[in-house]
């Protein structure tokens, strides 16, 4: 729920469109019939900013959503907006999610915003952050979840990269969580840094589902051509289809480049575009972490890199063996 891009739907279209239609952007330098304007959606920071203009967008006048009283912004997304309110029947503190208007206003978005809500409230687990009530206030679609009081990994690390044993503690907890989700079919496909928020106690609780798949079906909310996830921790068959289904082995990438990025600093592969970040995704192996960190040590090297292996079957077999 950090301030930053959260993933949007990215529609695939080909290079021989003028422009996007989703983005008005000309199309040069598209990556595989992918706009590189939506696509930095993905993965690059939203700055601060004030509600929106628009009824569906701006809550600058509506300061109640339900019994919810909303007390301020604590986090923006591709999809949403996140609020710390007050639920006054209950009186006490929470985060209230708000889909967002404009061009995320449409069905398709709606859908994939109760879905999440749907995911979240589906899995009760210490470590996954609980969800309260789902509702909508004059065409305001909301979901009311527990306010962890902290901050988030990506906050965390951006100090400084964490000792080798507490990197080992976050993960292994984080790990099991996502076991928890993947033994009841649900699959998370967005894991990364800013997606796990720690508490008071430094215990990690891992958020936003709005990406969250069941293994049996999508139903119509997955399309043939669409990347979904974050380019810096996406497993390569997010990224490309060649390398196969997206499965749990593709959170257990994400897992990986969790670590590394907690080992290191800086995620397994980032560039300056998001383009060029999917191209090193797919075609190229991650420094060793030693390499940026040479205190670590060998054995939690190996289990990071395992983890990031191009080829699911080479990773571990599931978030329980990685953890």
């Amino acid at each position: 729920m950090e301030k930053n891009g959260q993933v949007a739907l990215i529609q695939s279209m080909s290079n021989d469109l003028e422009k996007c239609s989703a983005c008005g952007s000309a199309a040069s330098g598209w990556l595989d019939g992918n706009c590189p304007t939506c696509l930095m959606r993905l993965g690059t920071p939203l700055p601060p900013v004030e509600p929106l203009a628009g009824p569906l967008n701006s809550l600058a006048t509506v300061r109640r959503l339900g019994e919810y009283e909303l007390l301020e912004e604590i986090a923006r997304g591709g999809m949403g907006v996140v609020y710390r309110a007050r639920q006054t029947g209950l009186n006490r503190d929470v985060a209230v999610k708000v889909l967002l208007g404009g061009e995320f206003a449409n069905e398709h978005f709606a859908k994939r915003f109760r879905r999440e809500a749907e995911a979240a409230a589906s899995l009760n687990h210490p470590n996954i952050v609980s969800i309260y009530e789902v509702g909508e206030e004059e065409g305001r679609p909301y979901f009311s979840m527990e306010l962890i009081e902290g901050r988030s990994l990506a906050e965390l690390v951006r100090e400084k990269p964490l000792a080798a044993v507490e990197a080992a503690r976050v993960l292994k907890t984080i790990a099991e969580a996502v076991q928890f989700a993947h033994e009841r079919r649900l699959l998370h496909r967005d894991l990364k840094p800013s997606n796990v928020l720690l508490d008071a106690r430094e215990v990690p609780h891992i958020t936003d589902f709005g990406l969250a798949k069941h293994v049996e079906s999508d139903g119509d909310l997955t399309q043939t051509g669409q990347i979904l996830g974050t380019p810096n921790y996406m497993a390569p068959e997010q990224a490309d289809p060649k390398y196969g289904p997206t499965t749990a082995a593709s959170d257990v990438y994400s897992l990986g480049a969790i670590l590394y990025h907690l080992l290191t600093g800086r995620p397994p592969f980032m560039a300056e575009t998001i383009t060029q970040t999917l191209r090193l995704v797919t075609e190229s192996e991650p420094l060793s972490p030693r390499l940026l960190n040479p205190d670590l040590p060998r054995d939690l090297e190996t289990i990071c890199l395992k983890c990031l292996e191009k080829d699911p079957l080479r990773r571990y077999s599931s978030a329980l063996e990685l953890a």
